[in-house]
């Protein structure tokens, strides 16, 4: 089962049970099984000193997924900025709520093995993230 946890950040996600289990539905749908995965919302500050450290990139991003899965077993640390969430779900005009599931599901998909680094793998990652987030929001 999925973990949530929250560093340095008042934000507190609303509905887990439901969200977790989502989760494990989409990892399932993808023919692979849940192992140890987590979740941790942290603040922009701690994103990027991650993004510096393990990935020698200096700037604010709204996920990094680390990968631990063994086999079809996906596990990993799934890093998600909220203030960035934040801001990018007023620029996409997007309700906080569905932006931060997006970038879980986002963060599922790269540890599954997606890949976003070109144009048609970044649309069939968000072809894939917008059926699982309808999948969500209109059960």
């Amino acid at each position: 089962m999925p973990k949530i946890y929250y560093k340095d950040v008042k934000f507190r996600l609303r509905k887990t049970k439901d969200i977790k289990d989502w989760i494990v539905q989409v990892i399932r749908f993808e023919e692979k099984e849940p192992g140890d995965l987590s979740f941790i919302f942290a603040s922009d500050k701690s994103i990027r000193e991650i993004n510096m450290e393990f990935l020698q990139h200096n700037y604010n991003t709204d996920v990094i997924a680390f990968d631990y899965k063994k086999g079809d077993v996906i596990s990993g640390e799934i890093y998600l900025s909220i203030d960035t969430i934040r801001k990018n779900a007023e620029q996409y005009k997007n309700t906080i709520l569905n932006e931060v599931l997006r970038v879980m599901v986002h963060g599922v998909l790269h540890i599954i093995g997606y890949d976003d680094k070109s144009d048609i793998e970044k649309r069939k990652m968000k072809n894939m993230e917008d059926i699982y987030l309808d999948e969500f929001l209109n059960k």
